[in-house]
This record gives C-alpha cells, structure tokens and sequence, in this order.
C-alpha cells in the first residue's frame, strides 16, 4: 500500500497532538515513506528514519497524500542529510533542528512558510500552548513564518491517496 514518496499524515489524541490539531486543522503529525522507511522529525528521537511497523501506532490515524511530481531519489538525498538533527521543540522558524512539517518543507521544498497560530477558537494562545512556553521561557512564536501538517495536506500540488487508515491497514 505505501509507495516511494507517499507523505503520511497523523492525527492523533495525545495532548500535544490535540493541541497542534486545534490551533491548526485535521493533522498533528506528517512522515515520508522513502524507499522502505519512513523519515520523520519526532520530540522523541528527533529527525530519523524508521520501518513501518515501529512507526505506526494503533492509537492513531492515518492519511496518505502524494506529490505527482516528486523525485524520491534527490528527497531520500535531503532526508538522509539531516538524519540525527534535533527536534525543534520551539517552532521559532530559527530554532536547532527541525519540527515535523518543518523537516518535510526543507526535503520537499515545495512548500510556503504561514503565520503560526497557537489559538483554541476561543483565544488567541490557548492554555496548552500558554503553559508548553513558561516551560520552554520563551514566548509563544504567535504568527512567526512556519508550517504545519495540515497547511502541508492543504497543498493544492498534493493528492490525497487514502484516508482514515489505521496501523492494521499497514
């Protein structure tokens, strides 16, 4: 089912992911399946490449879109340059390593930078992000140039493959 240069979209329940999701639409997560491993920038182990089976989790769901014109070889090339980068847990657009969208956005440079958002619908900066920043002691990067998953999907140079897959539909 997964094919050289399918990009994978996650949304997922955890905090973190509800609150990405929230300030920014559908999607916390985003990978790229690359000649049988998935890349990836993640907090835990920041940019890295896995098999399948270690990426997927049962306690989430997946979207898989395509870029029609993409060159997997010259993207595996800028992947494999930023393996082991530290995760940017900051999301200033200056900040060490790199976030998930950020990390696609720099292999698969296709995609413009947006204004961050961090709101809740309700306020501007919501209590998660809010308190995610005093641990950080740093301000919140409200409208610094960014991406997101869900900005990425959004591209109108993607195609969605496959939706609301699950880790058994891998």
């Amino acid at each position: 089912m997964l094919e050289n240069g399918d990009l994978i979209f996650v949304k997922e329940s955890s905090d973190m992911g509800r609150a990405i999701q929230t300030s920014t639409g559908s999607y916390s997560h985003v990978a790229i399946f690359l000649e049988g491993l998935i890349y990836h920038a993640s907090a835990e182990a920041g940019v890295s490449c896995q098999k399948p089976a270690d990426f997927f989790e049962s306690n989430r769901i997946y979207d898989l879109y395509v870029y029609p014109d993409i060159e997997p070889l010259r993207v595996k090339e800028r992947a494999c340059q930023h393996l082991e980068a530290s995760y940017n847990a900051s999301f200033y657009p200056d900040g060490d390593g790199f976030y998930c969208s950020q990390y696609i956005a720099e292999i698969l440079p296709i995609f413009e930078t947006i204004p961050m958002k961090f709101g809740d619908g309700d306020q501007e900066i919501s209590d998660f992000w809010s308190d995610y920043y005093r641990e950080l002691g740093l301000p919140v990067p409200v409208n610094q140039p960014g991406t997101n998953p869900s900005q990425l999907a959004a591209s109108p140079l993607l195609k969605c493959k496959e939706r609301n897959l699950y880790d058994s539909d891998f």
